[in-house]
């Protein structure tokens, strides 16, 4: 019997410049207690503009700095905050991390959560997942939820004075999106949600991609003259909505099992969207994608500043490579979602001649990996 076709996302999504001067108003119904669980960054950004918004409405609001990683020691900590002050709404601000113990807190509560994205550098914000640590910084599991956040709300104008850096990872991990979500459709695999994947899920994830090449280097450059232009908020709405609505409903494939890879050699440190984008090269030889096609992914990743080599992500030795392809390829990774499956070997082939490729249109002479 085939899957039953299913499809999730957030209940409301708010984005614009300035739109934490109005999280009360958008925001309010959901209660009058609320703990907000933030990186240090993330309060700077935000708490002016949040406590504006409450003005005197009555609501308390309780601004928690937390360790640094989505840990069970830290949700335990934040559980009990919520145990002792009757909080009514968890909020997570800041990066993906602040969004997962807030996300896992909530959900042990029984309590809404409402997400706060400080940056635009992954699709976590729309998803209802998170993924959970030990407290030595080790991880731990994936954790479902039967639910995706209750809200996500964007400044644009927080994101415009982010890093650029984020904002470029988040077009990487963006990247992706559509052609994972290809693969699974075309072998029929499930989505992140272990559903069918619907035509509306398909038409977001092709948007995400229109979108990014569409607007992606005059948002780059909006973003460095830290201004909100129509181009940053497409692109923002691409790395941030299209993106997690079109991951969690589309499902995965080699892109994030290269990432998932990539981390087993411990210690890297290019960011997570950088290395899908990569991955993203992969994937479209694996699949013999038409050479138009993968030129097309390959220019923008040169236009807006992601890796089309190896080096450019910090792997620079063939036994580097033969360990990604590895690891990539073990029980559970979504490479497993392509038509056909993948072998380790036919992985680190297609790595290999992606990495080959991005030093030649660099008119680099050295031979990579």
């Amino acid at each position: 019997m085939a899957a039953l076709k299913l499809m999730r996302a957030p209940q409301k999504y708010v984005q614009g410049k300035d739109a934490l001067l109005q999280f009360e108003k958008e925001l309010g119904f959901l209660g009058k207690k609320w703990l907000f669980v933030c990186s240090h960054s993330g309060y700077k950004a935000t708490h002016d503009k949040i406590e504006k918004s409450f003005g005197d409405s009555g609501a308390t609001r309780r601004y928690e700095i937390f360790g640094g990683i989505s840990s069970n020691g830290e949700i335990e900590k934040m559980r009990k905050i919520v145990a002792d002050e009757g909080i009514d709404v968890v909020v997570g601000v800041g990066g993906g991390s602040a969004g997962d113990t807030a996300k896992a807190t909530a959900y042990y509560e029984k309590l809404p959560v409402v997400i706060v994205p400080t940056v635009a550098a992954t699709d976590a914000p729309c998803t209802g997942l998170s993924v959970i640590y030990n407290d030595d910084g080790s991880f731990d599991k994936y954790l479902f939820y039967p639910k995706n956040p209750e809200a996500v709300i964007i400044d644009s104008d927080v994101i415009a004075h982010a890093p650029v850096s984020f904002l470029v990872a988040g077009m990487g991990d963006a990247l992706g999106t559509y052609f994972e979500a290809r693969a699974c459709d075309r072998a029929h695999s499930l989505s992140l949600e272990f559903g069918g994947i619907t035509r509306s899920a398909m038409a977001l994830c092709e948007l995400c991609y229109k979108t990014l090449r569409e607007y992606g280097t005059q948002a780059l450059v909006a973003a460095e003259k830290h201004v909100v232009t129509p181009e940053l908020d497409a692109v923002i709405e691409a790395n941030v909505y299209l993106s997690g609505v079109g991951a969690d409903n589309g499902g995965l494939a080699v892109a994030h099992s290269f990432y998932n890879g990539l981390t087993s050699l411990g210690g890297h440190s290019a960011p997570h969207g950088n290395c899908v984008a990569f991955g993203t090269l992969v994937q479209l030889l694996v699949e013999q994608a038409p050479s138009a096609e993968f030129k097309e992914v390959q220019d923008f990743c040169l236009s807006v500043g992601l890796p089309v080599t190896l080096d450019e992500i910090g792997v620079t030795a063939d036994e580097q490579v033969r360990t990604i392809a590895k690891n990539s390829c073990v029980e559970g990774e979504t490479i497993h979602n392509m038509a056909g499956d993948v072998t380790p070997d036919e992985l680190y082939d297609a790595i290999v001649l992606a990495d080959a490729l991005g030093h030649q249109v660099l008119g680099d002479n050295t031979e990579g990996c």
